[in-house]
């Protein structure tokens, strides 16, 4: 999924879920749960030899994905005081953690970092099947409409 979606629902578990140490886990779980589904992403691949011209179409694109997510928590959220607004925000990035863990590994690859990749890819398993775009757009649609229904609790 985009960065966008994983950030709402990170921020949204965060709204929820009082207890902060397993808001966190949860919004950095939530990032699996959610690649279940029939998704479109970005692909990154090829970021990690020097295909520079290949760099530079996909970061603008990745800022501004997070950028719009960032934007959309902060109107969607309705946070009772400032540490809720911070735990808020700490469970959306901690919901887009795992896409960072895989960029770190393009880059500097180790036995952690590989042990991840693999397990993340695993939870792709949908995206080799043939499943329309309508779908793969559909089910990320869902997942905002929960996420900023639950910003608004």
């Amino acid at each position: 999924m985009i960065l966008l979606v994983h950030l709402l629902f990170g921020a949204a578990i965060g709204s929820v879920v009082k207890n902060i140490p397993l808001a966190i886990v949860l919004a950095f779980f939530s990032h699996y749960f959610w690649d279940l589904f029939p998704h479109i992403e970005y692909s990154i691949d090829g970021t990690a030899e020097k295909q520079w011209q290949r760099r530079l179409r996909i970061i603008p694109k990745i800022i501004l994905d997070f950028c719009v997510g960032i934007l959309l928590v902060s109107i969607f959220s309705n946070p009772s005081t400032d540490s809720g607004r911070v735990i808020i925000y700490i469970c959306a990035l901690s919901a887009i953690l795992p896409d960072g863990l895989i960029v770190l590994n393009n880059h500097w690859p180790n036995r952690v970092l590989e042990f991840h990749n693999k397990l993340h890819q695993k939870t792709h398993f949908l995206k080799q099947r043939k499943i329309s775009n309508f779908w793969r757009i559909a089910s990320q649609v869902a997942v905002v409409i929960i996420s900023t229904i639950l910003l608004k609790i």
